[in-house]
Parts: C-alpha cells; structure tokens; sequence
C-alpha cells in the first residue's frame, strides 16, 4: 500500500508551492506524475514551471512536448503515468481514491486552504481514501514554506 498525503497549503498558491514538492522529488532521484483538472490547467502549470525561478530548471512536460517517458516530470489531466512516476501530486478537484492502490509509493493531494471549495473537496477526497482502504495522513504548511504532520 502506498504512503496517501493531503497538504493543505495556507500561506502560498498550489503553482506557488508545487516547484518545491517537485524540486524535493527529482533530488531524491523520484519521478514525478502531476494530475490537474483540466487540460488548460496543465499549459499553465508547464508555463509556470519554466518561469518560476531564475536560478533554478524544473525538467518537465507534458502530452504535447512528445516522449513522455523521457520526462522527468509530467503534467497530465489524465489518470495516466507514461514516465513510470514513483510519485503521483494531485491538486485540488481530481479524484484521489482511485490512486489508492495504483502502485505509487506516495500520492499527495495539494489543495488551497483559503478556498472553502477546495478545503470541501479534500474532505470528501479524504473520506473516499480511507473508505478505498487507506491511511491518509495530513500535513500542513508552516511558515517556512515546509510541512508539518498533524495526523
């Protein structure tokens, strides 16, 4: 079974946060599956991903960059993993129970805590991971733009 996490952003966006849970991932030698909502989510992550630092690279692409499993990060709106990820990120609005025995080693669902949308739906997300036979676990952001387990 794999490691289930929700972090709960409170102090940066998702497109904010994601370049660090990203950069932490690629250091540990990890391949990354990134899943948004819609497609027009995944072109603007992929923009955001090339500018988001002046010093730093994030290799990634998506379905229209071509050889997805060369990437070693890849965003998708799909439920698929051409990269062969051992890490899946979902943000806010995709389902995540259907992940619970998809093989990742971890899946993190990233949602905005100043969206009370987004803070419903990770509810419900939470409640349908554990009904799918997991044990979630919940982390929040701290100051330092870190995570910090509450449960």
């Amino acid at each position: 079974m794999n490691e289930f996490r929700f972090l709960h952003l409170e102090r940066r966006r998702i497109d904010q946060a994601l370049p660090d849970i990203l950069e932490e991932a690629l250091a540990a030698g990890k391949r990354v599956v990134v899943q948004a909502g819609s497609e027009e989510r995944v072109e603007a992550l992929n923009e955001r991903l090339w500018t988001y630092a002046d010093e730093s690279f994030l290799p990634h692409g998506a379905a229209r960059d071509g050889e997805p499993q060369a990437q070693p990060v890849y965003l998708t709106a799909g439920d698929d993993n051409p990269n062969g990820a051992a890490l899946r990120v979902l943000l806010s609005g995709v389902p995540a129970a259907a992940f619970v025995k998809a093989g990742y080693e971890r899946v993190a669902l990233l949602f905005d805590g100043r969206d009370e949308e987004a803070v419903a739906e990770a509810r419900r997300e939470w409640i349908a991971v554990k009904a799918a036979g997991a044990a979630p676990s919940y982390w929040r952001e701290g100051e330092d733009g870190g995570w910090a387990r509450v449960r």
